[in-house]
């Protein structure tokens, strides 16, 4: 059966989604105010587990805005929004653990468990626990 992707079967509601379209994808909080949008995946390379979504918040069309690494588990994808939804405010993201682009290549580096105990340790709270 050969199906081009104009007459491919649009199922929503399949449990897998590409990273490509995952990337760009908006955050909202739980009220529905947008958050910001997902710029990039951190993906443990043994397991293929994604660990944390890396979420682009504030700033001005991209200028000056802070690289948030929200571990995975927080985000549920609402289809309705389009988009993920996670247990955190505007308020909370302000206080998170962000990091400059050169910073979040090193959260799969020798220093991963730093990074990620600062990161669980200030999400923990909303109920994300260590991947390790």
């Amino acid at each position: 059966m050969n199906q081009t992707a104009d007459d491919a079967p649009r199922d929503l509601h399949h449990p897998l989604i590409l990273s490509s379209r995952v990337i760009g994808a908006p955050v909202f909080d739980r009220e529905g105010n947008r958050l910001g949008h997902v710029d990039d995946l951190s993906i443990e390379k043994a397991s293929g587990k994604t660990v944390y979504a890396i979420m682009s918040f504030g700033g001005f069309l991209g200028i000056g805005a802070k690289l948030h690494p929200v571990p995975w588990p927080l985000l549920d994808y609402n289809l309705e929004r389009g988009g993920y939804t996670v247990p955190l405010t505007a308020e909370i993201l302000k206080d998170a653990p962000n990091y400059d682009a050169a910073e979040v290549r090193m959260l799969g580096g020798p220093d991963h468990r730093v990074y990620g105990e600062t990161i669980y340790g200030y999400y923990g709270t909303y109920g994300a626990v260590p991947y390790w």
